[in-house]
């Protein structure tokens, strides 16, 4: 099989922009992008994306993930053995931080279906993850006030338990501060609020993981939204 042959799947829940972000997809990676939309439960709706494709490997991008124009699909290689999953890199709009966070990913079928459970869900792959240096495009996930919080809300929960997640503890600060203090773009203020809120939560959670399972229900982070700020209009 020839990487130009590969599924593409466009992973959406209610980002604002998802529309117009698969359609350009589409037309980066020159092929037909799948598109699976507004499932409840992260882990759900990344198990559902196995059962959606027809190829073992597939490119998989979140819905608010705005590809490069210059990202060649062609120029891809294949995932070697015991690697479940690469991603590339994304930039971020309100900190300028470039990592994996919200990254273009090229994932196995197999190693979606054997997931276990972690509060970040796709470190739960078996197998080894690849990071490739490589910036595939811009993580817009700044669309409205809820999103840009939910984003530095999840992301810094998460980061504030970077060692169980193989970072080291001066990498997951760097981050938590860049996160923290998030200036740039739109509604930066609300992800650098979403970020505070998020290492609150940690702190007060301890390591209990069923409280973090609310990091992965969007019913529950708009709850925990508007507890905080009022119910303000998610897309406002």
């Amino acid at each position: 099989m020839t990487m130009t042959g590969l599924d593409a799947v466009l992973l959406s829940y209610d980002e604002p922009q998802a529309d117009s972000l698969h359609t350009r997809l589409t037309h980066v990676l020159g092929r037909p992008v799948k598109r699976l939309h507004g499932v409840h439960g992260m882990r759900r709706a990344y198990r559902l994306c196995a059962e959606l494709v027809d190829t073992e490997m597939f490119f998989l991008a979140d819905g608010d993930f705005s590809i490069d124009a210059g990202f060649s699909a062609s120029a891809v290689e294949p995932l070697a053995d015991g690697v479940s999953m690469r991603v590339w890199q994304a930039a971020n709009p309100v900190n300028g931080l470039v990592y994996g966070y919200g990254g273009l990913k090229l994932i196995r079928r197999t190693a979606l279906r054997e997931m276990g459970q972690a509060v970040d869900v796709l470190a739960a792959l078996p197998g080894r993850t690849e990071f490739c240096r490589q910036t595939a495009g811009v993580t817009q996930f700044n669309q409205s006030p809820f999103h840009a919080w939910k984003a530095g809300f999840r992301e810094c929960a998460m980061l504030a338990r970077g060692s169980e997640y193989g970072m080291t503890d001066a990498s997951a600060q760097e981050r938590i501060d860049a996160w923290t203090a998030s200036d740039s773009g739109a509604f930066a203020a609300h992800a650098a609020n979403g970020a505070r809120d998020g290492l609150a939560f940690a702190k007060a959670a301890g390591r209990d993981p069923e409280r973090f399972e609310g990091l992965n229900d969007p019913a529950w982070l708009i709850r925990r939204f508007n507890a905080l700020y009022g119910e303000q209009a998610v897309t406002g």
